[in-house]
């Protein structure tokens, strides 16, 4: 029997930022939207009428930070997982976030694989520290350890003969794009880019930025093992 999905409240003021982080949270297996808040103190209200298992919570709200909701609900006792997802990128806000008990922190604007890539790890620590947990477990959950694995299961639209084909290519070229990829397979950009990040979050590649002089950074895989 599969788990039930995660319950994600998302925790935005901007109502169409508000309403594309839920439709990236619906595109991911394993969790559902139960409720979104415009307001810090709509945040904490909901909190404690829907019980959700995870927010997606915004730094900058209209009445208390989102920093503010993470500290108060720390204070109530309330265990409820917490992704920030915010444009704020000043090192105190990060720190405060980690302190708080934040287990990842996105900063806007994102695409939907990144969200993924978060809302899975997280989902992967939780499951991790559902029961009685040795210290190799515990490590891998407080970022000292090995990243736990996110079970090898392709994600729904992969196909485990294109995953091949993908991870070949990417172990040919020592690095690759997802532009790389997607032309020595003959697949999309953001097709092979699903591949790719899916070999990152069960720990069979890593990723690097790579700087050039100008737009975005490109991502560049490397396979592990």
């Amino acid at each position: 029997m599969s788990s039930p999905d995660l319950r994600v409240l998302v925790v935005d003021d901007d109502f169409m930022v508000a309403r594309i982080h839920g439709r990236f949270v619906e595109q991911t297996d394993g969790f559902e939207v139960v409720g979104t808040a415009r307001t810090g103190a709509e945040a904490l209200e909901l909190v404690d009428s829907l019980h959700p298992d995870l927010l997606l919570l915004d730094v900058h709200l209209p009445d208390l930070s989102g920093l503010e909701v993470l500290e108060q609900l720390r204070g109530r006792g309330q265990d409820v997982a917490v992704v920030m997802v915010t444009a704020e990128r000043g090192a105190a806000a990060v720190r405060s976030a980690l302190h708080g008990g934040a287990l990842q922190y996105l900063v806007k604007p994102f695409e939907y694989d990144d969200l993924a890539d978060r809302l899975r790890r997280v989902a992967v620590t939780l499951a991790s520290l559902a029961d009685e947990v040795d210290q190799a477990t515990i490590d891998q959950a407080f970022g000292t350890g090995r990243p736990v694995d996110v079970p090898a299961v392709l994600p729904k639209g992969l196909s485990p003969e294109t995953a091949d084909l993908v991870l070949e290519a990417a172990r040919g070229t020592g690095e690759i794009s997802a532009s790389e990829a997607a032309e020595a397979v003959g697949l999309s950009r953001v097709t092979a880019r699903r591949y790719l990040e899916h070999f990152v979050d069960t720990g069979a590649a890593e990723v690097r930025l790579q700087y050039g002089g100008t737009g975005r950074p490109e991502r560049r895989y490397r396979v592990v093992r």
